[in-house]
């Protein structure tokens, strides 16, 4: 705390909750500028709904406490080295909380998925006396949320890297000589500054040079801190699919042959190829029929593949699949994935509020959860007759 004149008082300087909004925004600004920030520049980027004097009464107030400087007397202000402190310490604490609450509620929330997909497998496959597959969540776009990098020892730094969809991918890299604590933090904020909501097809030459003129003496580093965050991002992730029914194909005179048999049986095991077919047209909202050779799959050209995309949020998908004779009661299995898809479509929308507040009121929000992929299996069970 610091004291300022006041008539013939001296009261205390305080950082509050905005001075704290108004120094963040000054330091945001001069990291995409470059240039000192003024009140007017700050009246117009904040919603603090200030006035510029009140404004320029807090920066001076900031400026006192040693936040920020004024490099020339008629410039704006910029950061000093303990207003950035604060910032990345602050900003460093909030990611992190962040990235602890995505991994409870990922986990809670994987595990209950696994169960409902596990079971809407088994029920497709039930009703339809067809082979059924469902894989897990996908996502469409790989945009970065957030990075940290942090140095594990004398050779190793992580880097943590948190993309749209909360998924969390971890990258261990050789630790550049010479690198200190203050460079890496340095390195963290310029990196979320101008990675921070870009898809990796968007970080272009433009974005690499900004990043290598405000990274300073680190800009050597950007590049292979850049092929590595690349690398991570571009690892297949391994989606899981259930299946069920495979021996319902047994039950058709025309796949019940050895051979036919024995070689349906075995895709619908490894699943590599049939996973491969459900996501050929990724972009695909609707129901898709695959009928005999219009497959991609050698061994189920004597069959028929109805496939339909489920919307788990904005980016996040998954598939589901029925395989039967190329005779398959065709309204049947249309109708019932036109239903299922949309009962999944929607409930999966309305209960992302509540995973998305689940920090609010963990209890209360885990309990609702559970009810809701309850919902979908009676839901399922009901309106289908199972």
């Amino acid at each position: 705390m610091e004291t300022k004149e006041k008539g013939n008082r001296r009261e205390p300087v305080e950082l509050d909750e905005r001075k704290l909004k108004i120094l963040q925004a000054i330091i945001k600004n001069y990291l995409e500028t470059g240039e000192p920030v003024g009140s007017r520049t700050i009246s117009k980027f904040t919603d603090l709904n200030l006035s510029s004097a009140t404004i320029r009464n807090e920066m001076s107030d900031l400026e006192e406490l040693g936040y920020i400087v004024q490099p020339h007397t008629s410039a704006g202000r910029i950061p000093s080295d303990k207003g950035y402190r604060l910032y990345v310490d602050t900003m460093m604490q909030s990611r992190m909380q962040e990235v602890e609450q995505m991994w409870d509620a990922l986990n809670d929330k994987a595990d209950k998925m696994e169960t409902l997909l596990q079971q809407v497998a088994k029920l497709l496959a039930v009703n339809t006396n067809y082979a059924t597959l469902v894989t897990g969540p996908q996502y469409r776009s790989r945009k970065v949320k957030f990075i940290q990098l942090t140095d594990v020892d004398e050779t190793q730094l992580l880097a943590v890297i948190v993309l749209e969809g909360n998924i969390v991918k971890n990258k261990m890299l050789p630790l550049v000589a010479g690198l200190n604590k203050e460079d890496i933090l340095k390195l963290n904020i310029v990196l979320n500054t101008y990675l921070t909501g870009l898809d990796m097809s968007e970080i272009n030459l433009s974005v690499i040079a900004k990043l290598k003129e405000q990274a300073g003496g680190l800009g050597n580093v950007i590049s292979e801190l850049l092929d590595a965050i690349a690398q991570a991002i571009s690892e297949e992730e391994d989606i899981p699919v259930y299946t069920s029914g495979a021996t319902n194909i047994l039950k058709y005179p025309e796949l019940s042959d050895n051979h036919v048999a024995s070689d349906l049986l075995y895709e619908l095991e490894e699943k590599k190829y049939l996973t491969e077919l459900l996501n050929e047209n990724s972009e695909e909202h609707g129901i898709q029929v695959y009928i005999g050779q219009e497959t991609s799959v050698e061994s189920m050209k004597d069959c028929s593949v109805v496939t339909a995309t489920y919307e788990i949020e904005d980016g996040i998908y998954g598939k589901i699949g029925i395989v039967g004779p190329k005779r398959m009661d065709y309204e049947k299995v249309v109708g019932t994935l036109q239903t299922l898809k949309s009962q999944l479509d929607d409930i999966f929308k309305k209960n992302k509020e509540y995973l998305d507040n689940k920090k609010d009121n963990p209890e209360k929000n885990k309990s609702r959860n559970s009810d809701c992929y309850l919902k979908i299996y009676f839901q399922v069970n009901f309106e289908y007759g199972w």
